[in-house]
């Protein structure tokens, strides 16, 4: 049996995230990159189940819906650098 990625990002595996920045890996091959996610909400119309984030340096919250997410990549923050002007 050959090991496979999870099918699908679901409720419970967003929340291991929550508060942490990661890249998120879209099921349509995209990336967004270094990102924190802040609280998983529902839609309002539906059963849809959002995804709030942060970019990194930016406070603006963005919603992407759970189901199109493949993945979350946990970013190690002590690596990433800032450059200082």
């Amino acid at each position: 049996m050959v090991n496979n990625m999870v099918e699908c990002f679901t409720v419970n595996s967003a929340k291991t995230y929550i508060g942490k920045n990661v890249n998120l890996h879209l099921k349509d091959g995209g990336v967004i990159v270094n990102v924190q996610l802040k609280t998983i909400k529902n839609a309002s119309l539906g059963k849809t189940k959002l995804l709030e984030y942060t970019i990194f340096g930016n406070n603006n919250r963005k919603e992407i819906p759970l189901r199109n997410i493949a993945y979350a990549q946990a970013l190690n923050k002590n690596l990433i650098l800032v450059q200082a002007k």
